[in-house]
């Protein structure tokens, strides 16, 4: 439940502010040790014979970064995303938005 607590803290993203959003959401990332996944570090395929828990704990944190992300974007701004399978898809996605 904390986790929820400090990304709802958080001003969700609109059109005005994304400057500041990805700052406080990059931040919260790096705290939750989910940076790697965000940034595609972290390796997102794996052979069948390596797949075991690595793959797992991926998942897991793959689905935690798009939550606290979906959580934190307006509505008129998630629709550009939910189709995105990763947190970097959808940050690349919302860059290209906030350049327009």
């Amino acid at each position: 439940m904390t986790d929820l607590q400090v990304v709802g803290g958080m001003k969700k993203l609109n059109n005005n502010n994304y400057n500041t959003w990805s700052t406080c959401i990059k931040s919260y990332m790096q705290g939750q040790d989910l940076w790697e996944v965000v940034k595609g570090n972290e390796v997102t395929q794996l052979k069948v014979e390596d797949a075991g828990d690595t793959l797992r704990k991926w998942k897991i944190k793959t689905g935690k970064t798009m939550f606290a992300l979906k959580m934190m974007v307006e509505e008129d701004v998630l629709k550009h995303i939910l189709d995105d399978k990763t947190h970097k898809t959808a940050c690349d996605t919302l860059t290209v938005l906030q350049e327009k």
